[in-house]
């Protein structure tokens, strides 16, 4: 199956058979998930973060991710041990990228963050190696001028839960050959995903579309219009969705929101890009959502109850 607006070559220089090696940047929720399908497709993986901590942390989610599949009999018990031991640890980038045959990035949506480690990537690891970014939102093509191989910088954004969730947007840059993207798109299918192929626009196609909803959510709440349980309910039955805008932007972490939203107020030059200010004065006070414990919702570890916060409890 193919998905994507342009043909693919027939010849390819990367094939993903000999794709053995991968690094992953970044150990966090989407990090640890990228590893975990990597690994469990036979790559073997190295994670890297600035401490162990983090790494640690991030192996044991992998772990309890990949016993739930056991669980469910979807993996078995020696298939998990086997992808476990193909995941090695690191926080120095230089060893931890100079065999790899792909890097993917991702960390946090940070900009400036994400130049300095192209840049750092483009000194360290091999020539022949492809350096891919999970962005949300950020030029694919701003990234790969920050480094001497501009066609081998590509856009690879899963989605979260990344063991789960199917999508992959395979992103060319203004440079990216045709056959890294046709190596990615391939890749992508390896995985048990499906790659669909987009320009580099602000936001891509999932998040020029996503987050405006949301953002409008937050301005429908901040002008009182209704409130949280009201318009999430509103678009889960009325809309089929299976989860509300404010909830899911609790679960995608609202600094991120915010930042996605900020790439297109910027990039695109409009006004009805612009955060809702509600948004970013909850950002500034830092409440983030699920990962700090409370945005719209209230989240309490080993809950799975759905509280408003009572900061918009009606009076």
């Amino acid at each position: 199956m193919y998905l994507g607006g342009s043909k693919k070559t027939k010849e390819t220089i990367f094939m993903p058979s000999i794709l053995k090696t991968v690094t992953v940047i970044g150990s966090g929720t989407m990090g640890n998930g990228i590893c975990h399908v990597f690994a469990h497709n036979g790559f073997n993986v190295n994670m890297m973060d600035i401490n162990q901590a983090a790494l640690d942390k991030g192996l044991a989610t992998i772990g309890k991710n990949m016993d739930r599949q056991v669980a469910k009999g979807t993996l078995s018990e020696d298939a998990k041990k086997e992808a476990i031991s193909r995941i090695k640890t690191f926080t120095d980038m230089e060893t931890a990228v100079k065999d790899a045959d792909i890097v993917v990035e991702a960390a946090t949506e940070d900009i400036d963050l994400k130049l300095k480690i192209f840049q750092q990537l483009d000194k360290f690891c091999p020539p022949h190696c492809i350096l891919a970014t999970n962005t949300s939102s950020i030029s694919i093509t701003r990234i790969g001028s920050y480094t001497k191989r501009p066609g081998q910088v590509i856009g690879m954004h899963f989605f979260n839960p990344v063991p789960v969730m199917k999508l992959v947007e395979v992103i060319s840059g203004y440079a990216t050959t045709d056959e890294v993207k046709n190596t990615i798109f391939s890749l992508s299918e390896s995985l048990g995903k499906v790659p669909c192929i987009v320009n580099d626009y602000p936001g891509f196609i999932s998040n020029r579309i996503l987050m405006p909803m949301i953002n409008e959510a937050v301005l429908a709440l901040q002008e009182g219009v209704a409130g949280i349980a009201e318009i999430d309910t509103i678009m889960k039955l009325g809309m089929a969705h299976p989860m509300g805008p404010l909830q899911l932007a609790d679960f995608i972490g609202l600094d991120t929101c915010y930042s996605i939203m900020h790439v297109l107020h910027m990039g695109f030059g409009n006004q009805k890009y612009a955060p809702a200010t509600l948004l970013a004065n909850m950002v500034q006070a830092g409440y983030l959502g699920v990962k700090s414990g409370e945005g719209f919702y209230k989240y309490t570890p080993g809950s799975k109850e759905l509280v408003v916060s009572e900061r918009f409890a009606k009076k």
